[in-house]
């Protein structure tokens, strides 16, 4: 799996870039499948001086066979941002395994309203 961590209007530091690994290995556990994450550190300060706006943001964009999948967490503190996106990317990437799990079951040409008969079941042809 290809990480890529950059920051935008911040200086990514080794303590940020090793929570961010941390975090994505939880992901990576859940599905082996990842081509790429990149991921975004930011701070915005426009609008800081509200009091309302969390000035903190990590997104992730990540790639797997076919799709993209992308997150986005605003938090007052970098390490929360993070931590929650990683809980959406990891909550996107079970989400994924499971429709393809899905479309597996679905698609193995069988007919599943006739599964439970059996042969004794049937009535005998006469």
């Amino acid at each position: 799996m290809n990480v890529s961590i950059s920051g935008h209007h911040i200086s990514v530091t080794e303590a940020m870039d090793t929570a961010v690994r941390e975090k994505l290995v939880k992901v990576e556990r859940h599905f082996d499948q990842i081509q790429s994450i990149q991921v975004i550190l930011s701070l915005d300060n426009s609008g800081a001086s509200d009091g309302g706006q969390k000035s903190h943001k990590a997104e992730a964009i990540m790639r797997v066979s076919g799709q993209e999948m992308f997150v986005q967490a605003c938090e007052d503190d970098m390490y929360k941002a993070i931590n929650e996106m990683a809980d959406k990317l990891d909550r996107q990437v079970r989400k994924y395994k499971t429709r393809q799990e899905r479309k597996k079951t679905q698609g193995a040409g069988r007919d599943h309203r006739y599964e439970d008969l059996t042969v004794a079941d049937a009535e005998p042809a006469v």
